[in-house]
């Protein structure tokens, strides 16, 4: 009888696993029942309860008319009972942007050749000499610690110069002027300039996100187009877009400021129809210079002006800053960066109905063309921003690593320091990864919101430990702020990208699992639709087949997990070769994973989850790294399966696994039903916990890359401006590292005398001109210990100044 009931169970098992169709499956084990009936030992009475419950399950199944009004019609009732409300916010956000990969990351059985068959994205023509012209000399201009403790802004020079190569328009049209940019164009131009300047980079990235530009291209009239859009190319119209104010942040529905229909006059004319506007702004960025602002406020018509409605909702206007009743031009001081940000407010400012943004037939669709818009910031600008700095610390801190010596060695050479150089570049190699795969996506027409929730959110995140690395390895060089300084500032701005376009907490708690479960898991969106659908008898026969569909999909993830886990995943079918394949088939095992979990969450928790953000938020940080794990395996296709490349592969790949074992873990182990999380638990992991992380042999051997040109190091830091001048606060860095790579042999014979006590002199260059006497080195030797002994000297200098004026000395 036992063996009959494990050959049920695997019969059970495998046709869940291979999610065959409901009749089939159903038919497969009336045939292993017939089997029994036939071939087992068992009593009559038995094989009459065991055929009874077999068909009482079976038959309602496959029976529609009676599954619906015994099971789908109950179950629907309760369900329109039991579901919390969707806000009006909380609907436009979800019908905004599109699905993409994470689609495939909810099935369990990720479908890779919609990745890997996408072409890689390249720069055009116009795009690489725009970088390499106008880029690199932006670049080579910009004095970070002028900007921002001197000027208190950029150089008039560096204004003109953005507006004369239309930094200002990259995303808008070549018809209206612009440049026309693709998103990976957009992202390459950030990310180089982000390391020299982050107010420099801000400044440019504002205009080209989130902002009156985009808005337009998607939902201007022609008349609002044909007037600002060549303007804003120009940089004749500087932009700016307002939405955060003093009682609301991320609940955009609390905003207070309000804009009424009446009937007013307007540059001499009477009783013209539109809006007068109250409104209290903050943190707004270029808001001190702006000459037309973008307005987010709530629309009422309580006398019905424009419809029956009173209570239109969100809406957009773009307003010339300079209408009478609007304060604007003071300042925030924002985190020691000297961008232009800051509060504008309105006082019974009135403005026509044909200001608002898409004319009056656009009148209370302000959220859902937020909505709609937020990837380029979200997906483009701050991605960019952070792989940018991931990049110059990885080059620049690697150099440091290498030029700089405690006990006679250089510091990267440590263990101690070794950790932290390879969890930077392990990182920026994750960012890079990200990045591209992002870009590709969009340029390929996708517009995936939660997608570019989680890169976002990830990279903003990875940034940070990328940049607290940095401050460890470099100490006192990087806390000493100054002309040579080329990180500290960096380390002060880090909060600024984690708090906008939807601050970290609120991404990670809220909007990556929580959109992303009703949007991509296959059949919740279907129930909900279904729940809500006006006529009974569709809503019943659309429920009742996402119900079940539902109840199938989470059996066939139940045994593919657990099979998975058992086996270690070595049998499933998965791309690639070598190490590629394995992390391919860790991914899918992690896939069905998160499937089964996600449904075990919704199911337990159902409407409470919204609140459970704790979960939410580790569900989200799951769903995250499946991501960055998608993005690292195809960068490494992309570039050629580069062998040089395989241990930042590896050490990408391991961590991202990490993660979400222990985003998964922490799940299972605060599960509100214990006994719940444990069974997971031990469906999931079977055995032990799988990853472990990368090892600390693969870090040494990362470490190493940044510690010396390579084709590895260039890739990876592949788009940053790079100098070797010596006065430039990262050039020094990069001179360095050469002169002291140049006398490498020279400097061993040099040290090797000193260690045997052939030299004793405690004077640097009289202890060099003794080995030039001693025929230990010769001159063009003792020539190249020098000049890497002055570069060192040089680069890990620190800023001096005056007691009086603070002025470098």
């Amino acid at each position: 009888m036992l063996t009959w009931l494990l050959i049920f169970i695997v019969t059970i098992g495998a046709t869940a696993y291979l999610r065959l169709p409901q009749v089939i499956w159903s038919g497969v084990l009336g045939i292993v029942l017939l089997l029994f009936t036939f071939f087992s030992a068992a009593s009559l009475a038995s094989l009459v309860i065991i055929w009874g419950l077999f068909l009482a399950v079976i038959v309602p199944l496959n029976m529609p008319q009676i599954r619906q009004k015994y099971i789908s019609e109950p179950m629907l009732n309760f369900m329109r009972s039991a579901m919390p409300s969707i806000s009006r916010t909380e609907q436009e956000a979800l019908d905004a942007g599109k699905t993409w990969w994470e689609v495939d990351l909810f099935s369990g059985d990720p479908d890779y050749s919609k990745i890997r068959d996408l072409a890689p994205s390249k720069l055009s023509t116009e795009e690489q000499a725009f970088i390499d012209g106008p880029v690199e000399e932006l670049c080579a201009m910009l004095d970070d610690w002028k900007i921002n403790q001197v000027d208190c802004d950029l150089p008039k020079s560096v204004w003109n110069f953005l507006k004369k190569h239309k930094f200002f328009a990259m995303i808008i049209p070549k018809s209206y002027g612009g440049l026309e940019f693709s998103a990976l164009g957009h992202s390459s131009v950030v990310m180089k300039i982000a390391g020299r300047s982050i107010t420099a980079a801000v400044t440019i990235m504002v205009p080209n996100s989130l902002g009156p530009g985009e808005l337009l291209m998607h939902y201007g009239t022609e008349e609002q187009k044909d007037f600002y859009l060549p303007r804003l190319s120009s940089g004749d119209e500087i932009p700016c877009f307002a939405l955060t104010g003093p009682e609301n942040g991320s609940d955009a529905g609390a905003m207070p400021d309000t804009g009424i229909i009446c009937r007013d006059t307007f540059n001499e004319e009477e009783n013209v129809l539109g809006i007068r506007l109250n409104w209290d702004k903050r943190y707004i960025t270029l808001a001190p210079i702006a000459t037309v602002l973008g307005l987010a406020f709530k629309l009422y018509d309580p006398d019905h002006l424009i419809g029956e409605e009173t209570d239109i909702g969100i809406t957009l206007a773009l307003i010339k800053t300079d209408v009478d009743g609007i304060d604007i031009g003071k300042r925030h001081f924002t985190a020691n960066h000297m961008f232009m940000n800051g509060p504008t407010r309105g006082k019974d400012v009135f403005i026509p109905m044909d200001w608002i943004i898409g004319g009056q037939d656009y009148v209370g669709k302000g959220w859902m063309m937020l909505m709609n818009c937020l990837s380029e910031g979200r997906a483009v600008s701050l991605p960019a921003m952070s792989t940018g700095a991931g990049k110059y610390v990885s080059r620049y801190t690697g150099a440091y690593s290498r030029i700089r010596k405690q006990f006679k060695i250089p510091i990267g050479y440590f263990e101690g320091v070794e950790e932290p150089l390879a969890a930077i570049a392990g990182n920026t190699y994750i960012m890079n990864a990200a990045r591209e795969l992002t870009l590709l996506g969009l340029d390929t027409g996708e517009s995936p919101s939660v997608i570019s929730g989680i890169v976002k959110y990830q990279m903003t995140e990875r940034m940070r430990i990328v940049v607290n690395h940095a401050m460890d390895v470099h100490g006192g060089h990087g806390i000493c702020l100054g002309p040579k300084n080329f990180l500290g500032r960096c380390y002060q701005g880090i909060p600024i990208s984690i708090t906008v376009e939807g601050a970290n907490i609120l991404t990670r708690t809220m909007i990556v699992f929580g959109q992303g479960a009703l949007r991509s898991h296959p059949f919740i969106l279907k129930e909900v639709e279904a729940v809500n659908h006006s006529d009974h008898d569709t809503s019943v026969r659309l429920f009742d087949d996402a119900l079940f569909g539902h109840i199938g999909f989470i059996i066939s993830n139940f045994f593919r997990s657990l099979w998975l886990g058992l086996s270690y995943a070595r049998f499933v079918s998965a791309p690639g070769k070598g190490k590629v394949r394995k992390y391919y088939q860790q991914l899918t095992r992690m896939s069905s994973a998160f499937a089964l979990l996600s449904d075990a969450c919704l199911l337990i928790l159902g409407g409470e989850l919204k609140r459970k953000e704790k979960i939410s938020g580790r569900l989200a940080d799951a769903l995250s790294n499946m991501y960055l794990l998608t993005a690292v395996l195809k960068h490494y296709e992309d570039q050629g399966y580069k062998q040089d490349d395989l241990p930042l592969l590896q050490w990408a790949c391991e961590d991202c696994l990490y993660n979400i074992q222990e985003a998964m873990k922490s799940v299972m182990r605060n599960f509100p039903i214990p006994i719940v999380g444990s069974i997971l638990n031990i469906v999931i992991f079977p055995l032990t916990k799988p990853y472990g992380g990368a090892s600390d042999k693969l870090g040494h051997k990362i470490a190493r890359l940044l510690l010396a040109p390579s084709s590895t190091r260039d890739r990876l830091t592949k788009g940053i401006y790079l100098t070797e001048d010596a006065t430039d606060s990262m050039g020094r860095l990069e001179f360095a590292l050469q002169k002291v790579l140049d006398a490498e042999d020279a400097e061993r014979k040099f040290r090797d005398a000193i260690r045997i006590g052939l030299i004793t002199t405690p004077d640097y260059n009289l202890a060099v001109a003794e080995a030039i006497s001693q025929s230990i080195i010769d001159q063009p030797e003792a020539d190249k210990i020098l000049a890497a002994h002055k570069a060192t000297l040089n680069a890990i200098s620190v800023d001096e100044f005056s007691n009086k004026g603070w002025k470098p000395q």
